[in-house]
């Protein structure tokens, strides 16, 4: 019988035959009337304890079709596809003998009720700082506990910002979308943006330039430290290059300005990163800007708009597993 037409009938009932014997016998593929790994029950036992047998048997079947979705076909040594779209899982699942047949659909609703969904694959880059998680909790402490005597701010670099059409989404009538021309130049070149996240005040602080060199980068650290003056500005940033040039090394030893370093590929550290994210997604995605000056206008005021609800970065990841960290994980995937 079909894995999606409803339970299986009892033995002895509607016409399937009883099994035989005194003893339980084991299902087999070729048995329809029970599901895989179920056996048949004892003769005159109750009919609530057949049900519930059968019921079980079902329940392993469908945990071993979930189980068969997480694998890859390279598991099973299929050269000639590397996933497993519905119609191939379900003729898989038929082949192995898991099902006797079942349909995209009930394969589809197996797999969501067990909470399996079709995800896309993501990367992790492994860091190969020795001192990741000294930095890391220094960098921890910092958003936890801001010194008395200063003022953390996380600063990074956003771009580069081309003019080109940007994929979005927005409200529209079902199988309407809007759409966005396909080819464009790039004749207005590229342009970058360096910004400061303010913890005290949640606030955004941000300049636009042609290049991000330690120039540009210098010219950001002055213009944070003339709007706080006597406070001392804890700065955390990347190891972009221009970010540890002697230049700003040496200005920042002699204006009050300590530069923490986050681990090496550790910028999801950053808290400014966040910030970006939400610049991207309501400022730019969707958009199809033809000047830098049309574009710029509409990043000022996102972050006016923004600035003006802002309010005191405070919990950073309080309740993740890094907070648990003593030593880096060889596979944090």
């Amino acid at each position: 019988m079909p894995l999606d037409e409803g339970d299986h009938p009892r033995p002895g009932a509607g016409g399937s035959p009883r099994p035989k014997g005194c003893c339980s016998k084991p299902a087999s593929a070729s048995d329809p009337a029970l599901p895989l790994g179920a056996t048949a029950p004892l003769r005159g036992a109750p009919a609530e304890e057949a049900s519930t047998h059968f019921a079980n048997g079902r329940s392993r079947v469908r945990e071993h079709i979930r189980l068969i979705a997480r694998t890859s076909p390279e598991d099973w040594n299929i050269a000639a596809f590397s996933i497993w779209s519905l119609a191939k899982l379900a003729a898989h699942l038929v082949e192995r003998q898991v099902a006797p047949s079942i349909s995209r659909e009930t394969l589809r609703r197996i797999l969501r009720e067990g909470k399996v969904s079709w995800q896309a694959t993501t990367t992790w880059k492994a860091s190969n700082d020795p001192g990741f998680i000294a930095k890391m909790h220094r960098v921890l402490a910092l958003y936890d506990t801001p010194p008395a005597d200063g003022r953390v701010i996380c600063v990074d670099e956003f771009g580069p910002l081309n003019l080109m059409p940007r994929k979005g989404r927005a409200w529209r009538p079902a199988g309407r979308p809007r759409r966005l021309r396909a080819t464009y130049n790039r004749y207005g070149g590229v342009m970058h943006m360096l910004a400061a996240l303010d913890l005290a005040t949640g606030k955004v602080y941000y300049r636009i330039r042609r290049r991000k060199r330690w120039r540009e980068f210098l010219g950001l650290l002055k213009t944070l430290r003339d709007r706080w003056p006597g406070e001392k500005l804890y700065v955390v940033l990347d190891n972009f290059s221009p970010h540890k040039h002697a230049e700003v090394r040496t200005w920042a030893a002699d204006n009050g300005v300590e530069l923490v370093f986050l681990p090496t590929y550790g910028s999801w550290l950053n808290w400014i990163e966040s910030e970006f994210a939400a610049l991207r997604y309501f400022a730019l995605n969707g958009t199809d800007h033809h000047t830098h000056g049309e574009q710029n206008s509409a990043i000022a005021a996102y972050i006016r708009w923004r600035n003006t609800r802002a309010e005191p970065k405070t919990a950073f990841a309080p309740d993740s597993t890094i907070r648990a960290w003593t030593q880096y994980p060889t596979r944090a995937a």
